[in-house]
């Protein structure tokens, strides 16, 4: 039975990544339906949002380029929402797996929280259907290698987005497809891929969460009825066998994570009793 998989992201419809991962899947034989939002909604993690037309969530046909036959939607929503209303099928019969991406940027380390690229794919395993996040680093390889500070982020800036190797990371992400077909279905695969041509990956690893992502915000300037917040990169080394630490050097990586799951480990014994 061929697999039906919705691809969605936080970038937009429009993006290039979102084209590469759908070409690439459709190459691999599955049975493809893309919804994504409208405008751009990184950061918005699972947040159910959306925009309302007379009681109704706006959606738009959006036609991919040389994706002819494949079903494709712009939706007034965020990335959590929209994959939402698609396991409950709205955009034809539910998929049995999400792909979301590829994202503009990694999504390493515990700054995932706050992805709508994984805010996607933790609300589709929250609900039942496997999930994957596929992002491609555009700091790392080849730029912020020879780089330091916000030199390394002028320098990606410099790269169009046409130039990127937005199939490096599709291609990735569907060779893992059947390790995540055979994994827990409430865990996701973050997959994180630098910028280069796939044959020049020095391969696909295993990667832990570093204590923080390529960049961190923090609060420039704060006055009277004001606060200003920029990005930065931190100002230490990461861990090696971390996301951020394989994307640096080269590598693919690969890193098994969970949405919600209760604590175990806290001590909550004798509430019981309590009157």
């Amino acid at each position: 039975m061929t697999v039906r998989v919705l691809i969605t992201n936080d970038d937009g419809i429009a993006a290039p990544g979102i084209q590469a991962l759908a070409w690439a899947a459709r190459q691999r034989g599955l049975e493809v339906v893309v919804a994504a939002p409208m405008e751009e909604a990184s950061g918005t993690s699972a947040a159910m949002s959306a925009m309302e037309r007379d009681g109704r969530v706006v959606v738009n046909d959006h036609p991919l380029p040389d994706l002819a036959g494949v079903p494709a939607y712009g939706v007034a929503g965020s990335p959590g929402f929209i994959t939402l209303i698609a396991l409950h099928g709205a955009f034809g019969p539910p998929p049995s797996v999400v792909l979301s991406g590829v994202n503009r940027g990694a999504n390493a380390g515990r700054a995932v929280l706050h992805s709508g690229t994984v805010g996607a794919a933790f609300t589709a395993a929250t609900n039942g259907c496997r999930a994957m996040a596929v992002s491609l680093d555009v700091l790392s390889a080849g730029e912020a290698t020879a780089a330091s500070g916000g030199a390394a982020v002028d320098a990606a800036a410099r790269v169009r987005d046409a130039e990127r190797h937005w199939g490096t990371a599709a291609r990735v992400a569907l060779d893992l497809l059947p390790r995540l077909t055979s994994a827990p279905m409430e865990s996701v695969l973050n997959v994180n891929t630098p910028d280069l041509p796939h044959g020049q990956l020095r391969g696909v690893r295993r990667g832990t969460l570093a204590s923080f992502g390529q960049v961190q915000m923090t609060v420039a300037e704060s006055g009277h009825g004001f606060v200003r917040t920029s990005l930065e990169e931190p100002g230490q080394a990461a861990q090696p066998g971390t996301d951020v630490a394989l994307l640096a050097a080269g590598y693919a990586s690969v890193t098994a994570i969970r949405a919600v799951t209760e604590a175990t480990d806290i001590d909550l014994t004798g509430l019981d009793e309590q009157p």
